[in-house]
């Protein structure tokens, strides 16, 4: 605890903590030992309680992202059931890059007592415990088998915290009994220490053959992901922009890069993107990726680039990234310096001013489009899941931060949300993670205070992980929770339809009168009520007005709030449009008719996109 709190972290001469603070659920594997220092060293280390430890690591990663990666929790637990919770939101944090520090108890080293409670004994190797499960989703992984173990080892930890490329979750698995004992420490072990976090620049050579790409193609496309907040390259990106009119699409991580208004934003791209975007992807004849992992959703599974001729510059901290769909010219280097640089090497280029103008109206029929889904009357019926988006859209400010990790409203907003700052729009779409929305509304809001901070959950993910709604409630956090009541896994319910599974299993609802499952009335929960039990202000609203007023109240909360509204779902409702572009879910080849009347057809339709996947090379 006394190193952890004097590590820092320096990007652009601005200096920051490293490790702000530290979340924990005590049991016998760690309390006598951190949960002691913890009490100990109190006023160097602030500390947060938790109520479950995968919600403690989405915490922190949900901290370290609105943080720039600059600062993250630590997380600490006991051994057995409480170390390998940890394991989903460290799958999390290594997926999106983001840093968070996992110190979770193991069994004892010396072995006085084996097994000791909560112990897996694995006959073929003494040397291993359910901690092992980690390794393959820590960034660094180390048991501290010998107190002098952690000089070494956690100096290797903080270098990965800090390292932008291969920064995630780093584990250091302490023993119990080991963290019970004395050491005598060197001084210098506990002196302030400052990691620098590099900008690698990018070299002029390769920044020059990507300008030239730009300067021979007649309709480039920039796709922006995560990267380019990571970088804190907003700015750099919009002067790019600005400078060249190429028209710019975004992952779900790196939407907002570009203010939805900015002339050249034409939103999100890929499965859950828009027509604008998707149709300069496959007219594109240069695609520039700018710190984006082109997952399937970005590339439609292989289909969205269709154009023969298209070439890739792709500009990204990471090798591995840089050189993905057979770059020509991957650039690697910081994301901000690759496009400061580009932006230069470019002084009187500007976009074919035809291209311009077609995008610029198919920009503004979308919009025409998202208009539609938002519209609402002010009538008694339910409002649909859009037009809750439409009402939220309506009352946010620039200040105002939206979290939501899975479901159905992933797709809505990507294709919606008119984005207005650079950090509003807080999408977990690398694990797609259900339950992730409320502790990460407490992370940021730890490290964003004062500001207006949404965590918009559908019924499925609430039921995953509320618990930390008691947290928000002891530490007065007040997050704004909006909670859509529809019955059950709308998304994958409507995926299961799509692809010849019929929904099956994919509604909250009671046997109908026949006996068949899920098909009858729906359950009879009420989870309003089980977030005012957990001590959230509940504002329950029925019809578009009701909705429009509770959301307002919440926004000028001080505690926790909650707006529970169940919303319509009716096929003959207005929704969201369409998916714009394919995504790869593969169909049975064969099935029975009778069971599953609609499986042939959808594999017929499967063949018919997946003709289509590439290998860009």
């Amino acid at each position: 605890m006394r190193f952890l709190a004097r590590q820092f972290t320096e990007r652009d001469a601005t200096r920051h903590r490293l490790i702000s603070a530290t979340w924990g659920i005590f049991g016998h594997g760690n309390v006598a030992g951190l949960g002691q220092a913890l009490l100990q060293y109190g006023e160097d280390m602030p500390f947060h309680q938790g109520r479950n430890e995968q919600a403690m690591v989405h915490a922190a990663v949900g901290y370290a992202r609105q943080s720039n990666r600059l600062s993250t929790h630590a997380v600490t637990t006991s051994i057995g059931p409480g170390a390998t919770n940890l394991t989903t939101g460290a799958a999390l944090a290594t997926i999106n890059h983001i840093p968070v520090l996992l110190l979770p108890g193991d069994v004892f080293a010396t072995r006085p007592a084996d097994p000791v409670l909560q112990q897996l004994e694995v006959p073929y190797a003494g040397d291993v415990s359910v901690n092992d499960c980690l390794r393959p989703v820590s960034k660094y992984f180390d048991r501290i088998t010998r107190p002098e173990q952690l000089i070494p080892a956690a100096l290797q930890a903080m270098r990965v915290l800090t390292d932008p490329v291969d920064t995630g979750a780093v584990t250091l698995s302490l023993p119990q009994d080991v963290q019970a004992e004395a050491y005598d420490w060197p001084d210098d072990f506990f002196a302030d220490r400052t990691w620098t976090i590099r900008r690698p620049p990018p070299e002029q050579a390769q920044i020059q053959n990507a300008a030239q790409a730009l300067r021979t193609s007649e309709r480039p496309l920039l796709v922006a992901g995560g990267g380019i907040h990571h970088s804190e390259a907003e700015d750099a990106l919009r002067a790019f922009a600005d400078a060249t009119r190429v028209p710019v699409a975004s992952t779900q991580a790196g939407k907002g890069s570009l203010r939805h208004d900015h002339p050249s934003d034409v939103g999100g791209i890929g499965h859950t993107g828009t027509a604008t975007a998707n149709e300069l992807a496959r007219e594109a004849d240069l695609v520039i990726g700018a710190g984006t992992r082109y997952t399937d959703f970005t590339t439609a599974s292989a289909t969205l680039f269709t154009n023969p001729d298209v070439r890739f510059v792709n500009l990204n901290i990471a090798p591995f990234d840089a050189h993905k769909l057979g770059a020509a010219h991957p650039v690697v280097a910081d994301a901000r310096e690759a496009l400061t640089a580009l932006t230069r090497a470019l002084p009187n280029y500007s976009a074919n001013p035809t291209h311009v103008e077609a995008y610029t109206q198919a920009k503004r029929d979308w919009e025409d489009r998202v208009a539609a889904a938002y519209g609402t009357s002010e009538g008694a019926a339910r409002p649909t899941q859009t037009q809750v988006l439409g009402l939220l859209d309506e009352l946010v400010s620039d200040d105002d931060i939206l979290i939501n990790a899975a479901g159905s409203l992933p797709g809505d907003l990507h294709k919606l949300w008119r984005t207005r700052s650079r950090d509003q729009y807080h999408v977990e779409y690398g694990y797609s993670c259900m339950g992730y929305e409320i502790p990460a509304a407490i992370g940021v809001s730890l490290a964003a205070p004062g500001r207006p901070v949404w965590a918009l959950v559908g019924d499925g993910t609430y039921l995953m992980l509320p618990t930390e709604i008691v947290t928000a409630v002891q530490e007065n956090v007040p997050v704004k929770m909006v909670l859509l009541q529809n019955h059950g896994y709308a998304s994958i319910g409507g995926l299961s339809a799509s692809v010849g599974a019929e929904g099956f299993a994919t509604q909250y609802r009671l046997p109908d009168a026949d006996g068949r499952p899920y098909t009858g009335a729906p359950l009879p929960v009420d989870l309003a009520a089980n977030a005012a039990s957990l001590g959230m202000d509940v504002h329950r609203a029925k019809t578009v007005a009701e909705l429009r007023a509770a959301l307002a109240e919440a926004r000028a909360a001080t505690r926790p709030t909650c707006v529970y509204v169940e919303t319509e779902t009716a096929d003959t409702v207005s929704g969201p449009p369409p998916a714009q572009a394919w995504w790869d879910v593969p169909v049975a080849e064969t099935a029975d008719a009778e069971a599953t009347p609609s499986a042939a057809k959808a594999r017929e339709e499967y063949e018919r996109h997946a003709t289509a996947r590439r290998r860009h090379l």
